[in-house]
């Protein structure tokens, strides 16, 4: 029966177990109702690949018609590697850099630039400051890539995208205990008032920034057509990378502890 679906999810509206645990039922009612999906810490680990079977699960809800769209902070290469150009392509809509780079049913309709947004002489400013804040920065160790450009946001790693996976958990756990990023966003939001940024912590090792408005709640100037948008985000907390959409008036928020 299409007219409803078991969607597994962890409790009612603060899901706290696992995506795939007890079950929500929702009515189908045709297209007025899309789930829309962080990636990292949601439907996938930080910066990891889907598992064979939360993406069977995904592919069974399309597959039954219903409304699938996924929205990350990471660029439109790496949404690929963590859950493959099938589903991407499959879905409603992807939405990457918090869907600043819009695509649906994989065909491009909408693209904005932060570079456009600040200006090359800002932009120049920003990333120097923050890459002498890291040159000084004393963390137990640093590799590389320590600014990502992306088209619409930039994204701040201390210690640096280069890490291993064994070394992005450790630093995840030290940042916890010492607070590296929200000092470093603290720092940042001091110096650059008048910037027009925003700075959110997401995943294990980085922080975004990108001009206020552009958070995950940019994505939802596509979905107007739906009645209800139902969103599925792991840092909902202030300073979190999904608080802004978790908390819009616009959306039913869920929240997510991890992919388990």
């Amino acid at each position: 029966d299409a007219g409803f679906f078991f969607f597994k999810q962890k409790t009612a509206y603060e899901m706290q177990r696992g995506l795939v645990g007890s079950e929500m039922c929702i009515r189908d009612r045709g297209k007025d109702i899309i789930l829309l999906f962080d990636i990292d810490g949601t439907l996938t680990p930080s910066r990891g690949k889907v598992t064979p079977k939360m993406k069977k699960f995904l592919e069974d809800l399309i597959a039954r018609g219903v409304g699938i769209a996924f929205v990350g902070g990471s660029d439109l290469v790496k949404l690929k590697e963590q859950l493959g150009e099938d589903l991407l392509m499959s879905s409603d809509y992807s939405f990457s850099e918090n869907g600043v780079i819009a695509h649906k049913k994989g065909k491009l309709i909408g693209s904005s630039s932060i570079k456009d947004f600040m200006g090359e002489d800002r932009l120049k400013k920003f990333i120097n400051f923050c890459l002498h804040y890291i040159a000084y920065l004393d963390i137990p160790i640093k590799r590389g890539t320590f600014i990502e450009y992306r088209t619409g946001m930039l994204n701040v790693s201390p210690i640096g995208r280069n890490c291993s996976q064994k070394e992005r958990e450790d630093f995840f756990k030290y940042d916890n205990e010492h607070k590296v990023r929200e000092k470093f966003i603290a720092v940042l939001n001091a110096e650059f008032p008048d910037y027009g940024l925003h700075l959110s912590i997401g995943g294990q090792i980085s922080f975004d920034v990108f001009p206020e408005g552009w958070d995950k709640t940019y994505c939802l100037k596509y979905l107007t057509d739906y009645k209800e948008i139902h969103f599925f985000g792991d840092k909902t907390e202030k300073g979190g990378n999904d608080y802004e959409i978790f908390t819009d008036k616009r959306v039913i928020g869920h929240k997510v502890k991890d992919p388990d």
